[in-house]
């Protein structure tokens, strides 16, 4: 069986400067792999490249052994990235549904899951709610809900607990590694040693900053 995802010397630079260089990974199914490093290194770089949404200035990406073709998720790939991609206007629940109906999901269906979906987040009385209306903490966590709706089998998210108070950081943490227990594999870019010490590995992008960087 080939592995969830790989990547083999990945380098990426950003206005001139080197973000990261010689990055390679390798995620197994039913993985946890916590990327960390301080502000800058790269870690919302390098999820984007590993979900396929960004192309890499070196190295390849590979998806259960196929190559990654920039500019798109690969199939059964979610990604929960920074800025969320929510469309304002919409409710929670049709930012959900209008991505299930995209995947070719019918309108009643998508209806059910996108609203099990959000209650399974602590999101069940807001489905209704304009994406406006909501704090970035509730924003943050129907984007996760989007991504888990998908059912996808890698999930790639980019600090996807970062607004949530200690009891919803449990809460999506806990919907977030069902997809782990289910076989499954995750990649999740933290600050928070806490959810990095529940992960199964760690790849520490300061293993990986260029040589003149301070």
């Amino acid at each position: 069986m080939s592995p969830a995802l790989e990547a083999d010397g990945l380098r990426v630079e950003r206005g001139g400067r080197i973000l990261f260089d010689g990055i390679g990974l390798v995620v197994g199914p039913g993985e946890r792999v916590a990327v960390t490093g301080p502000s800058g290194s790269g870690k919302t770089s390098l999820l984007a490249v590993l979900a396929g949404l960004a192309a890499p200035d070196a190295g390849r990406v590979r998806r259960a052994g196929q190559p990654v073709t920039p500019g798109r998720l690969p199939d059964k790939t979610a990604a929960v990235l920074q800025g969320y991609g929510l469309v304002s206007l919409l409710t929670a629940a049709e930012n959900i549904e209008i991505t299930l109906r995209g995947a070719g999901t019918r309108a009643r269906e998508a209806m059910t899951i996108a609203a099990d979906a959000l209650a399974e987040l602590g999101l069940g009385e807001h489905a209704d709610h304009l994406i406006q209306e909501l704090s970035g903490g509730q924003q943050q966590r129907v984007a996760v809900a989007r991504a888990l709706a998908s059912g996808p089998d890698l999930l790639i998210a980019d600090e996807p607990t970062a607004e949530q108070d200690a009891v919803t950081r449990e809460l999506v943490l806990a919907r977030m590694f069902a997809v782990a227990a289910d076989g499954g594999s995750i990649v999740l870019a933290t600050h928070d040693p806490e959810v990095s010490a529940r992960c199964d590995r760690v790849l520490s992008l300061a293993h990986h900053l260029p040589a003149h960087a301070p």
